[in-house]
């Protein structure tokens, strides 16, 4: 069975759900000081070459049915430093996840037995169409929320999401190195950097404009390297700040069996876990205080081959200035049932209410189930009124620095989940096709002649 991680998962958890989740595992999983017999014979007696914190992970882990972790470990006296290398690689993950291993396998199994029955996350939800501001690409209004953008971004901070390898584009680098146009052949990082230089110095900013950048394992060297060689293309060394993903164990199963590495059976297979740790990293790292205490008021996050996004991006700091918008997710125009998420106002039977992503394979038939019999269908603008969520956010920082916490969850997105039902969350999207906001490189050359060929976009 091919490995599953927790990152594909559409459920995401809320902060609330992350407490719980730790509070639980600490009470089912609670450690004795001494291993018992079964313990001892599932470690195959090496309980004893382990002491305080590594033997009561090693207990929690078996306690969490990640017995087959130990299965292949020798008597003590062999192969003693493998066992304690996956030991120290269990304790690394433990460490950096909230609410530690116990948490993660916690809500894996749960999320995974969700889905398996089905379970509908939006139970009890009905949609309606989100607020959010529909702009034509240079008219009046665009032009004029572009001018009060321009003046918001002298408080700006800029977060680049860039944590992914080119190979499946063909590429062996990494995609913030790929040329981003034929004319100059700049990077896409050239062209992110120069944006941002340009918003500093049309808003007559009185600092230099913040830029942070979440790297991986697989990025982070890479980047530095890019930034270096290139003099940070124009930018103050410490204008730009690198902020590396930790990666979460892979799942061998539906049932949330940690992988081991068919190569290597003392090592974990891992992954980052998704883009939403770029909440719990800017946190953590005390950035997101230091640029609040800085004055900083909006944070703009945007992603690593999507070249157009910096069209959207003043006009939409425009939009949450003038509305004082806690969340502003910048969409495209969607085409009904098109196979990406909507941004969609829910209401709970409770009273409780938030605007947050859709996917596209639980929006129709959660309009169908709630008054809705044709489901996600056009308006008179040819589109569905239930607009693309790309994952590129405008956050307020004084309600993002207050309510986010280190919580991530798989997507960027997900964020207005933490805030409460008083919170202004809209989006700003841009019409024209040619000037949407959203063009990511996702296909190698073969793939994009061959969805040329067929008709279909070759993003």
């Amino acid at each position: 069975m091919p490995r599953v991680s927790t990152s594909k998962l559409t459920a995401v958890l809320s902060a609330g759900a992350l407490a719980f989740a730790a509070a639980y595992a600490y009470r089912v999983y609670k450690r004795r000081d001494e291993p018992s017999a079964e313990e001892q014979a599932a470690l195959k007696d090496n309980a004893q070459l382990f002491k305080g914190k590594e033997l009561k992970l090693l207990q929690q882990l078996l306690q969490l049915d990640q017995r087959h972790l130990f299965d292949n470990w020798k008597p003590p006296g062999e192969e003693d430093a493998e066992k304690a290398r996956l030991v120290e690689q269990l304790q690394q993950l433990d460490q950096t996840y909230p609410g530690g291993l116990a948490a993660y396998v916690s809500n894996a199994k749960r999320l995974l037995a969700d889905s398996k029955a089905g379970a509908n996350p939006f139970e009890g939800y009905t949609p309606s169409v989100p607020q959010g501001e529909n702009l034509d690409f240079g008219s009046a209004e665009f032009q004029e929320l572009e001018r009060e953008g321009v003046k918001a971004a002298s408080n700006a901070a800029f977060v680049l999401v860039a944590g992914g390898l080119g190979e499946r584009l063909g590429f062996s680098g990494i995609k913030l190195a790929l040329p981003a146009d034929t004319a100059r052949g700049a990077c896409f990082l050239q062209v992110y950097i120069e944006s941002i230089l340009a918003l500093q110095k049309s808003s007559g900013a009185s600092s230099p404009l913040p830029l942070a950048i979440m790297t991986s394992d697989d990025t982070h060297a890479l980047t530095e390297q890019l930034l270096e060689e290139h003099s940070h293309f124009g930018m103050q060394p410490d204008q730009v700040t690198l902020l590396k993903q930790a990666k979460v164990a892979c799942l061998s199963d539906t049932d949330a069996h940690l992988a081991l590495d068919p190569k290597d059976g003392f090592k974990l297979q891992t992954k980052p876990h998704g883009h939403g740790d770029v909440h719990a990293l800017l946190h953590g790292s005390g950035l997101l205080s230091k640029w609040q205490q800085q004055g900083v008021r909006w944070v703009a996050f945007f992603q690593d081959t999507n070249g157009l996004v910096f069209r959207a991006i003043p006009a939409a700091l425009g939009v949450s200035a003038q509305q004082n918008l806690d969340v502003n997710s910048i969409a495209v125009p969607r085409a009904a049932k098109e196979a990406i998420g909507g941004i969609a106002r829910l209401t709970h039977s409770s009273g409780r209410a938030m605007t947050i992503n859709v996917e596209y394979n639980q929006l129709d038939p959660l309009l169908r189930a709630t008054g809705h019999p044709d489901g996600d269908v056009a308006d008179s603008s040819g589109f569905s009124p239930y607009p693309g969520n790309i994952n590129q956010l405008i956050l307020k920082v004084d309600s993002y620095a207050g309510d986010a916490g280190p919580h991530p969850g798989p997507h960027s997105g997900d964020f207005p989940r933490e805030l409460p039902d008083d919170a202004k969350v809209g989006f700003t999207s841009i019409n024209q096709v040619w000037g949407q906001q959203y063009s990511p490189v996702r296909n190698s050359p073969e793939d994009a002649r061959a969805k040329h060929k067929s008709g279909t976009r070759t993003l």
